[in-house]
């Protein structure tokens, strides 16, 4: 599915810049480095090789997988992990067990990433921080508060929205490219020899002369590829075209210059400290340290818009509990993600020091939603008959599976924490989608048909308290009236003499587009009983007074809602299960259920006139 047009001027490429592009556009500040601390030689040959894997794995995973063929699997203009699973999910061939088992596999990498989000910004930092130990040793101790009060700054702006903070990243991220890609091109001038780390074959010639090691350093190469994901996640933002035109025309040719710049570098023999900033003369390394913590607080953001848009998507598709979030621009900011997110970066920090002790945790969360998303685009493209993408897009996978098994060794030294963490949120999401597919189902199996209750309303009669004044019903079945007009008919013997059900239906895209036009059906209205029946995307607010107001142009006979009480219905779990793993999921779901705002929070209406109607209800 292709997104719909959206602009892709300069002012939408710098956005882009801003927002997508900081996390893989500061990986040279590490990736290399890292690669080469499994070496077993600095000679020549590795360190083209090493260089050459690399740049070979950024284009292979990031220009063709992510930016040739994920960015054109859109949601109707939304993308990421969950934006392709809805894809998936949607397409009438896939049987109820195949789409289970691609939901699972869908929360793995969906809290792959949410893991990742929680390193993301910390790395980033700290690598660029630790250029004061290069420019002045004596400040070492400042790296780790300086880094904490950067990330502090960061998520402070959050509330800005996206389109805000790209606009004023993206100048930052232009200086950036230019800086790196400057360096790198100055140390290519004088050793030009580099050049020949673009070719493939030096990769291959490292592996046949170092099979281990270079295995190893694959592990370490996938950091040139963090934020892949992000750049998916927040195609949404900002379209499709801007993205993969600032990839085409910055972010990829700053990227290659500035590794085959350290290539030079590192291939003269070794260097003190880091590979990037040995690129920097000694005039230029104070300033360079502060546009590369500029960078890398962009790069941290180019995630935490990631994270809010997957944890929103995540609510909306009912995997998690929906998040009360506020619309900025195109993106979304998440109050309780961000203040959630900003302590554990800051712990993480302050526990693991330094850039180098987190890599080996960093490598690896990626690497697994990296898999997934893989997973996920060769059942898309399996199903479309796209056989030449799919030929490519298996050839990417196999390439990535092998990045995974090199990092596994990491388990060890570090990469146990985004293990932790992804089986963790992939538990809880797991709990909460079939607590909530439980509850639902038992509540339907209570609830009234839509067409009985005026049926009901006729057969009792004068056995019927009709009070004047109209309540209006809210709830999310197209076809089961919500549980609290049954409770109203049964227990209290008592309906408002007018009765509006009004139904809003979430579908899975983000917006619902002409199926977002009200369908009032009055066949009840004889006994006062209209029901209204409406779509809303997951990206949509369901605000009842605006659909009641646009269901009354549809049908002018409809009640007037200026004095209406609003009805809610509210089941109250009570789990009947046995087992200790079911009983321990149900323990997660009910948890969660007290901590999630209730509905009556997130709705446009007012407080005075709206009631809540609960039952307790028993849940297999």
């Amino acid at each position: 599915m292709t997104a719909p047009p959206r602009a892709a001027g300069p002012v939408a490429v710098v956005g882009a810049l801003g927002v997508v592009f900081g996390d893989i556009g500061t990986s040279p500040l590490y990736a290399l480095e890292a690669v080469m601390r499994s070496a077993p030689e600095e000679s020549r040959s590795v360190v083209y090789g090493a260089t050459s894997t690399v740049i070979w794995l950024m284009v292979c995973v990031v220009a063709v997988l992510y930016v040739r063929l994920l960015l054109r699997e859109d949601n109707h203009g939304d993308g990421g992990l969950l934006a392709l699973l809805t894809l998936v999910r949607r397409d009438r061939r896939t049987s109820p067990r195949a789409r289970v088992a691609l939901t699972v596999l869908g929360m793995v990498g969906a809290a792959a990433f949410l893991g990742d989000s929680l390193i993301t910004p910390g790395i980033s930092v700290l690598s660029a921080v630790e250029g004061l130990e290069v420019a002045t040793p004596s400040l070492s101790r400042f790296v780790v508060p300086l880094a904490v009060a950067v990330l502090v700054a960061l998520f402070l702006v959050q509330r800005r929205g996206t389109q805000t903070i790209g606009r004023l990243f993206g100048p930052v991220m232009i200086c950036w490219f230019a800086l790196s890609a400057g360096v790198g091109l100055a140390a290519l001038v004088r050793h030009p020899d580099a050049l020949v780390a673009l070719s493939p074959h030096w990769a291959l010639l490292y592996v046949a002369q170092h099979p281990h090691a270079a295995f190893i350093s694959l592990g370490a190469a996938v950091l040139a590829v963090t934020g892949a994901e992000a750049l998916y996640a927040d195609m949404g933002h900002f379209g499709r075209r801007a993205v993969t035109r600032a990839w085409t025309l910055v972010v990829m040719p700053a990227l290659l210059l500035t590794y085959l710049g350290q290539a030079a570098v590192l291939a003269r023999g070794p260097v003190t400290g880091s590979a990037f900033y040995a690129l920097v003369p000694s005039w230029l390394a104070l300033p360079a340290v502060a546009v590369a913590t500029a960078a890398t607080v962009i790069a941290s953001q180019a995630v935490i818009s990631g994270t809010f848009t997957v944890v929103h998507q995540a609510g909306r598709l009912r995997l998690l509990p929906p998040a009360h979030g506020r619309l900025r621009g195109p993106g979304v900011y998440l109050p309780v993600v961000n203040w959630l997110l900003l302590p554990g970066v800051i712990l993480l920090v302050v526990g693991f020091g330094s850039s180098a002790a987190l890599a080996s945790a960093y490598g690896l969360a990626v690497t697994i939603t990296i898999t997934v998303t893989s997973l996920l685009l060769v059942v898309r493209l399996a199903r479309a008959r796209r056989r030449g993408a799919l030929v490519v897009a298996v050839a990417v996978l196999c390439l990535v599976l092998t990045v995974l098994a090199a990092n596994l060794p990491k388990v060890r030294t570090g990469g146990w924490l985004p293990l932790l963490v992804t089986a963790g949120l992939a538990t809880v999401m797991y709990a909460w989608w079939t607590g909530r597919a439980r509850v639902r189902a038992a509540t339907r199996e209570l609830a009234l048909p839509i067409g009985a209750v005026a049926q009901q309303v006729r057969e009792r009669g004068a056995d019927l308290a009709r009070p004047a004044g109209t309540a209006v019903f809210l709830g999310h079945d197209l076809e089961r009236a919500p549980l609290a007009v049954r409770m109203q008919l049964e227990n209290e013997r008592s309906l408002h003499r007018k009765v509006v059900i009004l139904c809003g239906h979430t579908v899975d895209r983000p917006a619902a587009g002409t199926d977002s036009t009200p369908a009032v059906d009055a066949s009840g209205a004889d006994v006062g009983v209209w029901v209204v029946r409406v779509s809303i995307g997951y990206d949509d607010v369901f605000r009842p007074r605006e659909l009641l107001a646009a269901a009354a142009a549809v049908d002018p006979g409809l009640p007037d809602d200026a004095d209406a009480t609003y009805v809610l219905s509210e089941a109250r779990v009570a789990p009947d299960s046995q087992g200790v793993a079911a009983r321990a999921r149900w323990r997660i779901y009910r948890l969660l259920d007290r901590l999630t705002s209730h509905p009556a929070d997130l709705l446009d209406v007012p407080d005075a006139t709206t009631m809540i109607v609960g039952r307790r209800i028993r849940v297999r």
